[in-house]
Protein backbone atom coordinates (compact mmCIF):
# COMPACT_ATOMS: atom_id res chain seq x y z
CA UNK A 1 0.00 0.00 0.00
CA UNK A 2 1.61 3.08 -1.15
CA UNK A 3 0.73 6.20 1.64
CA UNK A 4 -0.58 8.79 -0.36
CA UNK A 5 -0.65 11.91 2.30
CA UNK A 6 2.42 13.77 0.91
CA UNK A 7 1.91 13.31 -2.34
CA UNK A 8 -0.10 14.78 -4.54
CA UNK A 9 -3.33 13.58 -6.44
CA UNK A 10 -2.07 14.01 -9.71
CA UNK A 11 0.71 12.23 -8.80
CA UNK A 12 -0.69 8.85 -7.20
CA UNK A 13 -3.21 8.88 -10.16
CA UNK A 14 -0.57 8.91 -12.83
CA UNK A 15 1.39 6.12 -11.75
CA UNK A 16 -1.00 4.01 -11.10
CA UNK A 17 -2.58 4.65 -14.79
CA UNK A 18 0.87 4.51 -16.30
CA UNK A 19 1.19 0.99 -14.49
CA UNK A 20 -1.88 -0.12 -15.80
CA UNK A 21 -0.97 0.82 -19.31
CA UNK A 22 2.87 0.21 -19.85
CA UNK A 23 4.17 -3.19 -20.59
CA UNK A 24 7.36 -3.89 -19.94
CA UNK A 25 9.27 -6.40 -22.00
CA UNK A 26 9.61 -9.90 -20.85
CA UNK A 27 12.78 -9.31 -19.68
CA UNK A 28 12.28 -6.03 -17.76
CA UNK A 29 9.57 -6.63 -15.74
CA UNK A 30 11.98 -6.08 -12.59
CA UNK A 31 11.55 -2.21 -13.54
CA UNK A 32 7.75 -2.21 -12.18
CA UNK A 33 9.48 -3.34 -8.74
CA UNK A 34 12.17 -0.44 -9.01
CA UNK A 35 9.23 1.82 -9.62
CA UNK A 36 7.19 1.05 -7.04
CA UNK A 37 9.94 1.32 -4.60
CA UNK A 38 10.46 5.10 -5.79
CA UNK A 39 6.75 5.38 -5.99
CA UNK A 40 6.71 4.39 -2.15
CA UNK A 41 9.76 6.59 -1.15
CA UNK A 42 8.51 9.77 -2.85
CA UNK A 43 5.13 9.14 -0.72
CA UNK A 44 7.74 9.44 2.25
CA UNK A 45 9.59 12.43 1.30
CA UNK A 46 6.74 14.46 -0.92
CA UNK A 47 7.23 17.51 -2.06
CA UNK A 48 10.32 19.77 -0.61
CA UNK A 49 9.16 22.98 1.31
CA UNK A 50 11.54 25.57 2.47
CA UNK A 51 11.27 24.94 6.01
CA UNK A 52 13.70 21.70 4.89
CA UNK A 53 16.89 23.11 5.21
CA UNK A 54 18.18 22.24 1.91
CA UNK A 55 15.21 23.66 0.79
CA UNK A 56 14.78 26.90 2.68
CA UNK A 57 16.33 29.07 -0.48
CA UNK A 58 13.95 27.74 -3.10
CA UNK A 59 10.29 26.99 -2.86
CA UNK A 60 9.40 23.73 -5.05
CA UNK A 61 5.57 23.73 -3.39
CA UNK A 62 4.00 25.62 -6.61
CA UNK A 63 5.00 22.66 -8.07
CA UNK A 64 2.54 20.55 -5.96
CA UNK A 65 -0.45 22.68 -7.23
CA UNK A 66 -0.36 21.74 -10.61
CA UNK A 67 -2.95 19.12 -11.96
CA UNK A 68 0.10 17.76 -14.00
CA UNK A 69 -0.33 14.40 -16.53
CA UNK A 70 2.60 12.23 -17.65
CA UNK A 71 3.75 13.50 -20.73
CA UNK A 72 4.45 10.92 -23.81
CA UNK A 73 7.07 10.96 -26.35
CA UNK A 74 5.66 11.83 -29.80
CA UNK A 75 3.03 9.08 -30.22
CA UNK A 76 2.88 9.55 -34.05
CA UNK A 77 2.11 13.05 -33.80
CA UNK A 78 3.38 14.44 -37.07
CA UNK A 79 3.16 18.49 -35.87
CA UNK A 80 5.65 17.73 -33.24
CA UNK A 81 7.76 15.33 -35.02
CA UNK A 82 7.39 18.41 -37.72
CA UNK A 83 8.38 20.87 -35.22
CA UNK A 84 11.48 18.63 -33.43
CA UNK A 85 13.13 18.27 -37.10
CA UNK A 86 13.30 22.24 -36.75
CA UNK A 87 14.61 22.38 -33.93
CA UNK A 88 17.34 19.51 -34.84
CA UNK A 89 18.71 21.70 -37.08
CA UNK A 90 18.95 24.95 -35.28
CA UNK A 91 21.25 23.05 -32.92
CA UNK A 92 22.69 21.11 -35.42
CA UNK A 93 24.05 24.99 -36.72
CA UNK A 94 24.98 24.94 -33.06
CA UNK A 95 27.65 21.80 -33.34
CA UNK A 96 25.02 19.49 -31.62
CA UNK A 97 25.34 16.71 -34.13
CA UNK A 98 25.50 12.79 -35.33
CA UNK A 99 26.29 10.79 -33.57
CA UNK A 100 22.73 11.92 -31.70
CA UNK A 101 19.80 10.07 -29.65
CA UNK A 102 16.94 12.30 -29.47
CA UNK A 103 14.16 11.96 -26.80
CA UNK A 104 10.91 13.77 -27.12
CA UNK A 105 9.27 14.73 -23.21
CA UNK A 106 11.91 11.55 -21.88
CA UNK A 107 10.39 8.92 -24.63
CA UNK A 108 13.34 7.67 -27.56
CA UNK A 109 12.48 9.06 -30.85
CA UNK A 110 14.64 6.47 -33.46
CA UNK A 111 13.14 8.27 -36.28
CA UNK A 112 15.08 11.43 -35.02
CA UNK A 113 18.00 10.12 -33.89
CA UNK A 114 21.01 9.05 -35.81
CA UNK A 115 24.00 7.20 -34.49
CA UNK A 116 26.21 6.99 -37.64
CA UNK A 117 29.88 7.12 -36.63
CA UNK A 118 29.09 5.86 -32.60
CA UNK A 119 32.78 5.97 -32.00
CA UNK A 120 33.85 2.10 -31.86
CA UNK A 121 33.61 0.61 -27.88
CA UNK A 122 30.16 2.84 -27.34
CA UNK A 123 26.93 0.78 -26.93
CA UNK A 124 24.03 4.02 -26.88
CA UNK A 125 20.31 3.75 -27.33
CA UNK A 126 16.58 3.37 -25.55
CA UNK A 127 17.45 3.27 -21.48
CA UNK A 128 13.70 0.42 -22.03
CA UNK A 129 15.13 -1.86 -24.25
CA UNK A 130 18.69 -2.42 -22.57
CA UNK A 131 16.73 -3.12 -19.47
CA UNK A 132 15.42 -6.44 -21.15
CA UNK A 133 18.67 -6.49 -23.85
CA UNK A 134 21.67 -5.39 -21.28
CA UNK A 135 19.51 -6.37 -17.77
CA UNK A 136 22.88 -7.39 -16.03
CA UNK A 137 24.14 -3.83 -16.47
CA UNK A 138 20.84 -1.96 -16.11
CA UNK A 139 19.70 -3.74 -13.27
CA UNK A 140 23.12 -3.57 -11.30
CA UNK A 141 23.57 0.05 -11.13
CA UNK A 142 19.56 1.55 -12.18
CA UNK A 143 18.96 3.40 -9.22
CA UNK A 144 21.86 2.84 -7.14
CA UNK A 145 23.47 6.19 -7.91
CA UNK A 146 21.10 9.00 -7.58
CA UNK A 147 18.43 7.23 -5.27
CA UNK A 148 18.68 9.14 -2.20
CA UNK A 149 19.66 12.37 -3.71
CA UNK A 150 16.24 14.53 -3.71
CA UNK A 151 12.96 13.27 -3.75
CA UNK A 152 12.42 14.30 -6.96
CA UNK A 153 14.47 11.58 -7.98
CA UNK A 154 12.38 9.13 -6.22
CA UNK A 155 9.89 10.87 -8.37
CA UNK A 156 11.46 9.94 -11.68
CA UNK A 157 12.15 6.28 -10.69
CA UNK A 158 8.04 5.95 -9.88
CA UNK A 159 7.23 7.21 -13.66
CA UNK A 160 10.49 5.70 -15.31
CA UNK A 161 9.61 4.56 -18.57
CA UNK A 162 12.61 5.39 -21.31
CA UNK A 163 15.82 7.12 -21.44
CA UNK A 164 19.42 6.96 -22.70
CA UNK A 165 21.64 3.79 -21.59
CA UNK A 166 25.37 4.27 -22.57
CA UNK A 167 27.69 1.60 -21.94
CA UNK A 168 31.70 2.24 -22.31
CA UNK A 169 33.40 -0.89 -23.29
CA UNK A 170 37.05 -0.93 -22.01
CA UNK A 171 37.96 -0.44 -25.86
CA UNK A 172 36.23 3.37 -25.88
CA UNK A 173 38.74 5.67 -27.01
CA UNK A 174 37.32 8.68 -28.24
CA UNK A 175 37.25 12.23 -27.68
CA UNK A 176 34.01 12.30 -30.38
CA UNK A 177 31.20 13.69 -28.33
CA UNK A 178 27.88 11.36 -28.21
CA UNK A 179 24.97 13.72 -28.26
CA UNK A 180 22.17 13.14 -25.68
CA UNK A 181 18.96 15.90 -27.35
CA UNK A 182 16.35 16.13 -25.22
CA UNK A 183 13.36 17.88 -26.49
CA UNK A 184 10.10 19.22 -24.88
CA UNK A 185 6.81 19.80 -26.17
CA UNK A 186 3.85 21.14 -24.43
CA UNK A 187 0.23 19.46 -24.46
CA UNK A 188 -3.36 21.03 -23.96
CA UNK A 189 -3.22 20.28 -20.00
CA UNK A 190 0.04 20.83 -18.06
CA UNK A 191 2.44 18.01 -18.38
CA UNK A 192 5.63 16.36 -16.47
CA UNK A 193 8.15 14.24 -18.29
CA UNK A 194 10.71 12.54 -16.35
CA UNK A 195 13.69 11.92 -18.79
CA UNK A 196 16.56 9.16 -17.58
CA UNK A 197 20.52 8.84 -17.87
CA UNK A 198 22.22 5.93 -17.36
CA UNK A 199 25.92 5.72 -18.17
CA UNK A 200 28.58 2.61 -17.27
CA UNK A 201 32.16 2.83 -17.93
CA UNK A 202 34.21 -0.29 -18.00
CA UNK A 203 37.93 -0.50 -16.83
CA UNK A 204 40.01 2.15 -19.08
CA UNK A 205 37.65 3.15 -20.85
CA UNK A 206 37.44 7.08 -22.26
CA UNK A 207 34.15 8.89 -23.60
CA UNK A 208 32.70 12.58 -24.10
CA UNK A 209 29.14 13.34 -23.84
CA UNK A 210 27.38 16.28 -24.34
CA UNK A 211 23.41 16.62 -22.89
CA UNK A 212 21.49 19.05 -24.86
CA UNK A 213 18.24 19.92 -23.05
CA UNK A 214 16.15 22.33 -25.85
CA UNK A 215 11.78 23.03 -26.54
CA UNK A 216 9.63 22.71 -29.30
CA UNK A 217 6.61 24.55 -30.36
CA UNK A 218 3.53 24.33 -28.15
CA UNK A 219 1.13 22.47 -29.32
CA UNK A 220 -1.62 24.50 -27.29
CA UNK A 221 -2.42 28.31 -26.84
CA UNK A 222 0.03 29.97 -24.46
CA UNK A 223 -1.30 30.48 -21.10
CA UNK A 224 -2.20 33.46 -20.23
CA UNK A 225 0.27 35.81 -18.40
CA UNK A 226 0.53 35.34 -14.86
CA UNK A 227 -1.55 31.36 -15.54
CA UNK A 228 0.33 27.86 -14.50
CA UNK A 229 3.57 26.88 -16.01
CA UNK A 230 2.19 23.66 -18.36
CA UNK A 231 5.78 21.87 -18.55
CA UNK A 232 7.79 20.34 -15.42
CA UNK A 233 10.64 18.44 -15.86
CA UNK A 234 12.75 16.44 -14.01
CA UNK A 235 15.78 14.29 -15.48
CA UNK A 236 17.89 12.24 -13.56
CA UNK A 237 21.44 11.07 -14.80
CA UNK A 238 23.64 8.10 -13.44
CA UNK A 239 27.08 8.26 -13.82
CA UNK A 240 28.98 4.75 -12.64
CA UNK A 241 32.87 5.33 -14.38
CA UNK A 242 35.13 1.94 -13.12
CA UNK A 243 39.08 1.96 -12.20
CA UNK A 244 40.73 4.02 -14.58
CA UNK A 245 38.13 5.43 -16.92
CA UNK A 246 37.44 9.09 -18.33
CA UNK A 247 34.46 10.47 -18.86
CA UNK A 248 33.98 14.19 -19.86
CA UNK A 249 30.31 15.27 -19.61
CA UNK A 250 28.29 18.42 -20.51
CA UNK A 251 25.11 19.58 -20.42
CA UNK A 252 23.72 22.57 -21.55
CA UNK A 253 19.44 23.43 -20.32
CA UNK A 254 17.96 24.64 -21.48
CA UNK A 255 18.82 26.21 -25.40
CA UNK A 256 14.66 26.95 -25.38
CA UNK A 257 11.45 26.57 -23.17
CA UNK A 258 10.16 28.05 -20.48
CA UNK A 259 9.57 24.78 -17.93
CA UNK A 260 9.95 24.49 -14.27
CA UNK A 261 13.04 22.15 -13.68
CA UNK A 262 14.72 20.02 -11.47
CA UNK A 263 17.46 17.90 -12.28
CA UNK A 264 19.96 15.77 -10.30
CA UNK A 265 22.81 13.83 -11.34
CA UNK A 266 24.62 11.27 -9.41
CA UNK A 267 28.24 10.28 -10.25
CA UNK A 268 30.43 7.20 -8.47
CA UNK A 269 34.21 7.78 -9.59
CA UNK A 270 36.37 4.70 -9.31
CA UNK A 271 39.81 4.09 -8.31
CA UNK A 272 42.21 6.45 -10.42
CA UNK A 273 38.52 7.26 -12.35
CA UNK A 274 38.31 10.72 -13.90
CA UNK A 275 34.77 12.62 -14.06
CA UNK A 276 34.63 16.09 -15.92
CA UNK A 277 31.31 18.32 -16.04
CA UNK A 278 30.66 21.23 -17.48
CA UNK A 279 26.93 22.66 -16.86
CA UNK A 280 25.31 25.70 -18.84
CA UNK A 281 21.94 27.16 -17.85
CA UNK A 282 20.38 29.42 -19.54
CA UNK A 283 17.72 30.34 -17.04
CA UNK A 284 14.36 29.40 -16.33
CA UNK A 285 11.31 30.64 -14.19
CA UNK A 286 12.00 27.72 -11.65
CA UNK A 287 15.23 25.47 -11.63
CA UNK A 288 16.87 23.55 -9.06
CA UNK A 289 19.96 21.31 -10.21
CA UNK A 290 21.60 18.58 -7.78
CA UNK A 291 24.89 17.50 -8.15
CA UNK A 292 26.68 14.13 -5.81
CA UNK A 293 29.80 13.03 -7.02
CA UNK A 294 31.37 10.34 -4.94
CA UNK A 295 35.13 9.71 -5.25
CA UNK A 296 34.72 6.60 -3.87
CA UNK A 297 38.24 5.08 -3.89
CA UNK A 298 41.81 5.96 -4.40
CA UNK A 299 43.05 8.57 -6.73
CA UNK A 300 39.83 9.71 -8.16
CA UNK A 301 39.54 13.15 -9.58
CA UNK A 302 36.75 14.87 -10.70
CA UNK A 303 35.89 18.88 -11.90
CA UNK A 304 32.62 20.26 -11.84
CA UNK A 305 32.14 23.64 -13.60
CA UNK A 306 29.03 25.69 -14.02
CA UNK A 307 27.62 28.57 -15.82
CA UNK A 308 24.53 29.84 -15.15
CA UNK A 309 22.42 32.97 -16.85
CA UNK A 310 19.12 34.38 -14.37
CA UNK A 311 16.83 37.28 -15.68
CA UNK A 312 13.96 39.07 -14.20
CA UNK A 313 11.50 36.72 -12.40
CA UNK A 314 13.46 33.60 -12.79
CA UNK A 315 15.32 31.44 -9.80
CA UNK A 316 18.30 29.14 -10.59
CA UNK A 317 19.34 27.14 -7.55
CA UNK A 318 22.75 24.68 -7.83
CA UNK A 319 23.49 22.22 -5.10
CA UNK A 320 26.71 20.38 -5.20
CA UNK A 321 28.30 17.69 -3.26
CA UNK A 322 31.94 16.59 -3.86
CA UNK A 323 32.24 13.50 -1.22
CA UNK A 324 35.93 12.73 -0.66
CA UNK A 325 35.50 8.86 0.39
CA UNK A 326 38.70 7.30 0.00
CA UNK A 327 42.84 8.90 0.14
CA UNK A 328 44.57 10.60 -2.79
CA UNK A 329 41.40 12.12 -4.29
CA UNK A 330 41.25 15.71 -6.32
CA UNK A 331 38.33 17.69 -6.75
CA UNK A 332 37.93 21.35 -8.63
CA UNK A 333 34.56 22.97 -8.72
CA UNK A 334 34.23 26.57 -10.41
CA UNK A 335 30.60 28.21 -10.77
CA UNK A 336 30.01 31.36 -11.86
CA UNK A 337 26.19 33.44 -12.06
CA UNK A 338 25.91 36.21 -13.96
CA UNK A 339 22.10 38.11 -12.64
CA UNK A 340 19.92 40.58 -14.24
CA UNK A 341 17.70 43.08 -12.88
CA UNK A 342 15.04 40.94 -10.79
CA UNK A 343 16.60 37.86 -11.37
CA UNK A 344 17.45 35.78 -8.02
CA UNK A 345 20.36 32.91 -7.98
CA UNK A 346 21.44 30.17 -5.11
CA UNK A 347 24.82 28.60 -5.03
CA UNK A 348 25.24 25.77 -2.03
CA UNK A 349 28.55 23.84 -2.46
CA UNK A 350 29.69 21.65 -0.30
CA UNK A 351 33.38 19.30 -0.20
CA UNK A 352 33.34 16.45 2.33
CA UNK A 353 36.44 15.00 3.00
CA UNK A 354 36.08 11.02 5.10
CA UNK A 355 38.00 10.46 7.68
CA UNK A 356 39.88 8.01 5.42
CA UNK A 357 40.37 10.45 2.74
CA UNK A 358 43.79 11.27 3.69
CA UNK A 359 45.92 13.46 0.83
CA UNK A 360 42.66 15.09 -0.64
CA UNK A 361 42.91 18.00 -2.73
CA UNK A 362 40.54 19.93 -2.97
CA UNK A 363 39.36 23.56 -4.65
CA UNK A 364 35.91 25.47 -4.51
CA UNK A 365 35.16 28.57 -6.30
CA UNK A 366 31.83 30.38 -6.77
CA UNK A 367 31.71 33.97 -8.57
CA UNK A 368 28.82 36.00 -9.31
CA UNK A 369 27.99 39.10 -10.78
CA UNK A 370 25.44 41.24 -10.07
CA UNK A 371 24.17 43.58 -13.10
CA UNK A 372 21.71 45.57 -10.98
CA UNK A 373 20.88 46.58 -7.18
CA UNK A 374 17.49 44.25 -7.64
CA UNK A 375 19.59 41.16 -8.44
CA UNK A 376 19.84 38.85 -4.99
CA UNK A 377 22.16 35.85 -5.18
CA UNK A 378 22.52 33.87 -1.91
CA UNK A 379 26.10 32.18 -1.95
CA UNK A 380 26.53 29.10 0.33
CA UNK A 381 30.31 27.36 0.48
CA UNK A 382 30.77 24.70 3.04
CA UNK A 383 33.73 22.29 3.85
CA UNK A 384 33.20 19.16 6.10
CA UNK A 385 36.55 17.99 6.96
CA UNK A 386 36.89 15.25 8.60
CA UNK A 387 41.13 14.45 8.04
CA UNK A 388 43.75 16.99 8.84
CA UNK A 389 46.06 15.27 6.17
CA UNK A 390 43.98 17.32 3.55
CA UNK A 391 44.48 20.92 0.82
CA UNK A 392 41.10 22.68 0.58
CA UNK A 393 39.93 25.50 0.05
CA UNK A 394 37.26 27.45 -0.74
CA UNK A 395 36.17 31.21 -1.87
CA UNK A 396 32.98 33.23 -2.78
CA UNK A 397 32.32 36.91 -4.35
CA UNK A 398 29.21 38.67 -5.14
CA UNK A 399 30.17 41.61 -7.28
CA UNK A 400 29.75 44.31 -9.73
CA UNK A 401 31.22 44.86 -13.03
CA UNK A 402 34.84 46.85 -11.88
CA UNK A 403 34.37 50.13 -12.61
CA UNK A 404 38.27 50.78 -13.07
CA UNK A 405 37.98 48.25 -16.08
CA UNK A 406 35.27 49.63 -17.66
CA UNK A 407 36.85 53.29 -17.51
CA UNK A 408 40.03 51.79 -19.18
CA UNK A 409 37.86 50.34 -21.88
CA UNK A 410 36.20 53.72 -22.66
CA UNK A 411 39.58 55.69 -22.36
CA UNK A 412 39.85 53.18 -25.71
CA UNK A 413 37.44 54.93 -27.42
CA UNK A 414 34.90 51.03 -26.64
CA UNK A 415 31.65 52.44 -25.46
CA UNK A 416 30.06 51.76 -22.28
CA UNK A 417 27.76 49.10 -23.05
CA UNK A 418 30.38 47.80 -25.07
CA UNK A 419 32.80 47.94 -22.52
CA UNK A 420 30.17 45.92 -20.56
CA UNK A 421 29.51 43.44 -22.87
CA UNK A 422 33.52 42.94 -23.13
CA UNK A 423 33.52 42.15 -19.42
CA UNK A 424 30.33 39.94 -18.91
CA UNK A 425 31.70 37.70 -22.09
CA UNK A 426 35.17 37.45 -20.05
CA UNK A 427 33.59 36.73 -16.66
CA UNK A 428 31.66 33.81 -18.30
CA UNK A 429 34.20 32.58 -20.92
CA UNK A 430 36.09 30.92 -18.58
CA UNK A 431 33.15 28.06 -17.95
CA UNK A 432 31.94 28.52 -22.07
CA UNK A 433 35.59 28.28 -23.05
CA UNK A 434 35.97 25.01 -21.75
CA UNK A 435 33.27 23.08 -23.56
CA UNK A 436 34.73 20.83 -25.94
CA UNK A 437 32.38 21.64 -29.01
CA UNK A 438 33.51 24.84 -30.19
CA UNK A 439 30.49 25.24 -32.76
CA UNK A 440 28.92 25.32 -29.24
CA UNK A 441 30.22 28.26 -27.62
CA UNK A 442 29.35 31.20 -30.51
CA UNK A 443 25.38 30.45 -29.51
CA UNK A 444 25.96 30.20 -25.87
CA UNK A 445 27.77 33.35 -25.84
CA UNK A 446 24.97 35.03 -27.54
CA UNK A 447 22.70 33.99 -24.90
CA UNK A 448 25.29 35.99 -22.24
CA UNK A 449 24.83 39.05 -24.31
CA UNK A 450 20.88 38.98 -24.61
CA UNK A 451 21.02 39.26 -20.96
CA UNK A 452 22.42 42.90 -21.01
CA UNK A 453 19.06 43.34 -22.99
CA UNK A 454 17.06 42.29 -20.06
CA UNK A 455 16.55 45.29 -18.52
CA UNK A 456 18.69 48.76 -17.56
CA UNK A 457 21.09 48.61 -14.94
CA UNK A 458 20.46 50.33 -11.76
CA UNK A 459 22.74 52.84 -10.52
CA UNK A 460 24.36 52.19 -7.27
CA UNK A 461 27.22 50.03 -5.85
CA UNK A 462 30.40 48.36 -7.28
Amino acid sequence: MIATATVPGCWVAGYSRLERERPDAPGARWLAQLRRVGMERFSVLGIPDPHQEEWRKTNVSPIARVAFEPANGAGGNTATLAQAREQLARLAAAGIAAPALVFINGIYAAELSDLSGLPEGIEAGSLAQAASDRRDLVEAHLGTVAADLTPFTALNTAFLRDGVFVHLASTAQSATPVHLVFLTARGVHPLACHPRVLVVAEPGSRGRLVEVHAGVESLSPPAAAGGPVALFVNPVTEIVLSSGSVLDYDVVQPMAGREWRIASLGARIGPQASFSSRSICLGGPLVRNDVRAVLEAEGASCTLDGLFLVRSGEHVDNHTVIDHARPGGTSRELYKGILASGGRGVFDGKIVVRPDARKTDAMQANRNLLLADDAVMDTLPKLEILNNDVKCKHAATIGRLDETAVFYLRSRAVGVEEARRILIQAFADEVIGRLPAEPLRAPLSAAVTDLLAAGPEAGGRT
